[in-house]
């Protein structure tokens, strides 16, 4: 039986989509590459911010880090707010607290802006632990996200098959896996068809409803 719940952030507990397009639009701008088409951006929902734009537009080392940089500018006071919970997110997890879960946010975004995002939209309040990456870089896997977050839950070898990471991408899927621990994925976020399943998820729900039946009703029963 699951007794710890571990979500992402973007595209997992909120659509994040238009502000981290436009920021990333707005950092290849400032790079000298006009790109117009914000749909296209998608593909940064989810991975470390570096790696996206290395794996995207080929922007290596000091180009990277400039890159990235110029991202944070935009998203530190207008981006971050360019996003909005999932429908029935709120009510999921009022149902999941209520029902004695330990929640806790295991995000690859800087930790003080998945902190402010949490505040601003006021779910923080249903999560025992929130754990993002660190604006040096030394912590953007996904597997050293939810290795912090065991450290400050002081979640012990024993209890580790007690844990489930939730997410939407690959990302989180292979994290969890790394760390030894199940996974959900959710297909109402950023994958392409199949990604979750080619990564190895234990389970996987297409809506917010799903989730909530699984975690309540069908693999805690």
């Amino acid at each position: 039986m699951y007794r710890y719940l571990l979500f992402d952030l973007d595209g997992t507990l909120t659509d994040s989509a238009p502000g981290i397009c436009r920021c990333v639009q707005y950092a290849l701008g400032k790079m000298g590459i006009t790109f117009t088409d914000l749909k296209a951006l998608e593909v940064f929902v989810g991975p470390p911010l570096r790696q996206s734009f290395q794996d995207h537009f080929a922007l290596e080392g000091e180009d990277a880090e400039t890159a990235v940089a110029f991202y944070r500018e935009r998203f530190s006071t207008v981006g971050k707010y360019e996003n909005s919970p999932y429908p029935g997110i709120e009510k999921l997890l009022a149902s999941l607290k209520e029902a004695g879960f330990m929640l806790a946010v295991a995000s690859s975004k800087p930790e003080v802006f998945v902190e402010d995002i949490m505040q601003h939209f006021a779910l923080d309040s249903y999560f025992d632990c929130i754990v993002g990456s660190d604006l040096e870089g030394k912590r953007d896997s996904k597997a050293a996200v939810i290795r912090e977050v065991i450290r400050r839950m002081k979640i012990t070898d024993e209890k580790r098959s007690g844990m489930l990471m939730i997410g939407d991408r690959r990302y989180d899927v292979e994290g969890a896996k790394e760390e030894g621990i199940d996974s959900i994925g959710v297909y109402y976020g950023f994958a392409e068809e199949g990604e979750l399943e080619a990564a190895g998820a234990d389970y996987i729900v297409n809506t917010v409803e799903e989730l909530q039946i699984l975690l309540l009703e069908k693999i805690n029963e």
